[in-house]
């Protein structure tokens, strides 16, 4: 492969990116070419063009994975070069792997076909993928009954449904949603009757503050309320769950469920049956494997999905789309907080060891841009060191920290509910907060430090904070890369990466601190838990060292002698 002569749509190699990258940090043209590209460079080839031939190779597999705002950006003029070289740096990072992505039969017809035959099918009431396989006939012709569509833009739609096969059997199979059958609710093109869209106890129309007009679409408002996307996530997860369960079990909509179905669905999240419907392992919603669940729920988990379900049909009433909230007085026996934490979402102290020194040289070896593994480490060592919230993390700013009398360092927080709070910032967190604004350029003296600067910057030029959904991402890569590093060296530490979230920081940092001497309540203020019960939990990744203790108080009583 020469310098630029990648297939189109191909994400350019390590050398060519080195190149790109290092004539967007000053080198020129041809310097940087002949530094990272000398062999494939032919005689007499343009330095400027293989960078031009880059340049468009990147802003190709932007566009084929609808990332138009990244295309665009990276095809600037090249007079542009000094202003634009960090905002380009960040694209590439949120370039680099990110997949093609796959038509739903949800997605608009826009989204996927040229503007011209998406507007003839609009305008005949066709919008989406799944209205245009389902309701447009199988005939020659066909596109006659679509006016202004023409055969050109007919033999379009026709190739873009051949490269797609499975769209057309997943439209046609889901328009009466089998009962063996369980599928993300992006897949479902449910029938009306259960669809919410004349549910038994929806709210009259004309009193209701929503647009939407069936269940579906009622919980999509709700989720766009959340402002985290670790919430949205969570909160999906138990609207998903219940309105597939309500289709494929009970036969009714979201709207039309009364406190008998709320009774059922509590002893369902018990015991999800039958199983081979509703469980089975962790899979991507795009597999056919996927199911809601990875087995019965514990009572905290069944309590937290009622509480999740109550909070979205309160929401629903306030709302007036619907009459009443059949989960009111719904509860859950055996939820008191005096279990501990499942250790699995813990760090030991050697698996944080392995973990933390795979970030080291990982712009070297791991296709990370050199500021973006200098943010990495300092999130892995300030986060370790600090136990905060994802969402507290995004908030922090220079200003928020404070040095008391006694020479102690502080981070002002805003955590649940809005309260307001201080962590404790230790030596770990300071001195990588010091060492990252260096390398940021930034002054290190208190005093001339900037309050509104992010602790947690994007890397874009503007250098606002980075977003709560991108540091989640950003985490996810690195667990990820971390899991495949570490694979042969410890296959267990590679395994509970792979299932790792970010929150983990925070259950690492508190069993972590328990384990090496820091009081029960000194965790909980830090933590800023309501109860020392609420920290308790952490104490469980401790066993081993309890079991060991108490073993050697009480030894074993000594072998009787001469028997």
């Amino acid at each position: 492969m020469n310098g630029a002569g990648a297939e189109e749509g191909e994400f350019p190699s390590a050398s060519q990116l080195a190149a790109l990258r290092a004539w967007y940090a000053g080198l020129p043209a041809r310097a940087a070419v002949v530094q990272y590209l000398g062999a494939s460079k032919a005689t007499g080839q343009s330095s400027r063009a293989m960078l031009g031939d880059i340049r468009r190779q990147l802003a190709t597999y932007a566009r084929l994975r609808h990332r138009d705002d990244l295309a665009s950006l990276i095809a600037h003029p090249a007079a542009e070069r000094e202003q634009r070289a960090r905002a380009v740096r960040d694209a590439i990072e949120k370039l680099q792997g990110l997949p093609l992505p796959a038509p739903m039969v949800t997605d608009t017809v826009e989204r996927w076909l040229p503007t011209r035959a998406a507007r003839a099918l609009q305008n005949a009431g066709i919008r989406t993928l799944a209205d245009l396989t389902v309701r447009v006939p199988r005939r020659r012709r066909w596109w006659a009954a679509v006016p202004g569509l023409g055969a050109r833009s007919a033999r379009q739609i026709e190739e873009f449904f051949v490269a797609h096969p499975a769209l057309t059997e997943r439209a046609r199979a889901l328009v009466v949603v089998p009962r063996t059958e369980t599928a993300p609710w992006e897949h479902l093109v449910v029938p009306q009757e259960v669809d919410g869209t004349r549910g038994t106890f929806r709210a009259p129309q004309a009193t209701c503050t929503l647009s939407a007009s069936n269940d579906y679409e009622a919980v999509q408002a709700w989720l766009g309320l959340q402002d985290a996307a670790a919430t949205q996530r969570a909160y999906r997860k138990e609207a998903e769950r219940l309105m597939l369960w309500a289709i494929l079990e009970r036969g009714k909509a979201l709207s039309s469920l009364t406190t008998e179905d709320a009774v059922a669905y509590r002893a369902f999240l018990r015991r999800p049956s039958p199983r081979e419907r509703w469980v089975g392992p962790a899979r991507p919603r795009t597999s056919a494997e996927w199911r809601p669940f990875q087995g019965p729920l514990a009572p905290r988990s069944v309590a937290y999905a009622l509480s999740v379900i109550g909070a979205l049909y309160r929401w629903l009433i306030e709302q007036r789309y619907v009459l009443a909230n059949p989960f009111a007085g719904v509860k859950v026996k055996g939820t008191g907080r005096g279990g501990a934490l499942d250790a699995s979402r813990v760090f030991t102290e050697h698996e944080w060891t392995l973990i933390r020194s795979t970030a080291e040289g990982i712009e070297w070896i791991g296709g990370w841009s050199e500021e973006g593994a200098q943010r990495l480490r300092f999130v892995l060592d300030f986060w370790y060191a600090t136990g905060l919230r994802p969402s507290e993390m995004v908030d922090a700013r220079l200003g928020s920290i404070e040095h008391d009398a006694q020479g102690d360092d502080w981070l002002n927080v805003v955590g649940k509910g809005s309260k307001h709070g201080k962590v404790s910032l230790p030596l770990l967190a300071r001195g990588a907060l010091d060492q990252y604004l260096a390398q940021r350029g930034l002054p290190v003296t208190r005093s001339r430090w900037n309050p509104k600067t992010a602790l947690i910057p994007g890397l874009a030029e503007d250098g606002t904070g980075i977003s709560a959904s991108r540091l989640w991402s950003v985490m996810r890569r690195f667990f990820l890369h971390a899991a495949q590093a570490l694979e042969s060296v410890s296959p267990s530490t590679a395994d509970k990466l792979r299932r790792a979230t970010p929150h983990w920081m925070r259950h690492t940092h508190a069993t972590h601190a328990l384990a090496r001497g820091v009081e029960l309540t000194t965790v909980r203020d830090n933590l800023r838990h309501a109860s020392v019960a609420t920290t308790s939990v952490y104490l469980h990744t401790d066993e081993v060292k309890r079991a060991r203790q108490i073993g050697e108080a009480f030894p074993a009583r000594p072998s009787a002698r001469g028997t």
